[in-house]
């Protein structure tokens, strides 16, 4: 099966190998939680290096935006983000790792994305903001960002577990011309070679992310796109109900890692 994986790989393109098991030996602290290891432990020390320092890192100048944002009036009701929440600091501390989370309106799980344009349009009288836009990634970002540090905690009740069981089944689920699941990379050759790039576990603990590929942050669900793209299928939308399922499924595997946004990525 690997030699059967590695000769479809190879023929579109890609080249997997196995490297060393040098740095799964390595104590990484904080960036650990037993067997569950952070992409940041799979960068190189140069990545590593530009996301600890918060001078350095880009992604803190979406934070910047995002804390602007936080304070600007906007909509017909004519109120900011603080009117309702005050300090993000306090108001915003556990949502960065908690969500996806039951909506019961909706009766389904939403991520911080659609929960900051759900205010928007249901408090504040506002537009929504596209996915992708300056305005929401920063917004993300800055809300996320109050929580870094934080062990990701997402709980899991009786009205999330079949939402959560199709994350997971579609995490397994192979697809595209290259018949390759998320799996595949991230749990079968996790800490393999993809070309010039390490394969990591593949955990959402860092998104938003500054990709220095991308040369900006993007989202989780950019990733997924992109990730879909790769083994040729076809993506969902970005906010689809399949890619809100893996967010969740991706969340909860990745309890007890640290909320790392703004992460830097290669």
């Amino acid at each position: 099966m690997a030699r059967n994986l590695w000769i479809v790989a190879a023929v579109a393109g890609f080249c997997l190998t196995t490297i060393g098991s040098a740095m799964s030996e390595e104590n990484w602290g904080a960036f650990q939680a037993g067997d569950k290891r952070s992409g940041y432990t799979y960068a190189k020390a140069e990545t590593r290096a530009i996301q600890d320092d918060s001078f350095d890192n880009p992604g803190f100048l979406w934070v910047d935006t995002g804390a602007e944002l936080w304070e600007a009036t906007d909509g017909t009701e004519a109120k900011a983000c603080s009117s309702c929440h005050g300090d993000a600091a306090d108001s915003m501390a556990k949502v960065g790792s908690s969500y996806p989370a039951f909506a019961k309106e909706l009766g389904k799980p939403i991520n911080v994305e659609q929960r900051i344009n759900q205010c928007r349009t249901e408090r504040m009288g506002a537009e929504s903001w596209g996915w992708e836009s300056d305005e929401l990634l920063a917004m993300t970002v800055f809300v996320k960002n109050q929580s870094q540090g934080e062990p990701v905690n997402v709980a899991l009740g009786n009205e999330l577990m079949p939402f959560y069981k199709a994350g997971e089944d579609f995490y397994y689920q192979r697809r595209g011309q290259l018949d390759m699941a998320c799996s595949t990379c991230h749990v079968d050759n996790a800490g393999g070679q993809l070309r010039a790039n390490v394969l990591s576990q593949g955990q959402a603990n860092g998104f938003p992310t500054y990709r220095l590929k991308w040369q900006k942050v993007g989202s989780l669900h950019r990733r997924f796109r992109g990730c879909n793209k790769q083994v040729r299928a076809e993506p969902y939308a970005n906010g689809s109900d399949e890619y809100v399922n893996l967010e969740l499924y991706l969340s909860h595997r990745g309890n007890g890692l640290p909320v790392e946004t703004p992460a830097v990525r290669n």
